[in-house]
């Protein structure tokens, strides 16, 4: 019931607009995204394992926001406008 409008990001960061349902967590969502993306990440990626002593991949930390008065054109537009990462 999950579905990621949008994400586009920086090196240190990435703004992921994601439309999901109410019952949801946000820190379940959260949570969710970034251990299945690590996973991703560190197939494609098998140097990733080594370089990190601590074997984590992304931050505990995030933020997330509702924005009832902007568009979703507007939050597209705003999430596609940041620096994808090299």
């Amino acid at each position: 019931e999950v579905e990621i409008l949008e994400m586009d990001g920086e090196a240190d960061h990435v703004h992921i607009l994601v439309a999901y349902p109410p019952k949801l967590a946000i820190s379940v969502l959260v949570n969710n995204l970034k251990s299945t993306s690590s996973r991703y990440v560190r197939i494609l990626n098998t140097h990733l394992c080594k370089q990190s002593n601590a074997g984590v991949l992304w931050s505990r930390s995030y933020f997330a926001c509702s924005a009832g008065g902007a568009t979703i054109e507007t939050l597209k537009a705003y999430v596609e406008s940041q620096k994808t990462p090299d």
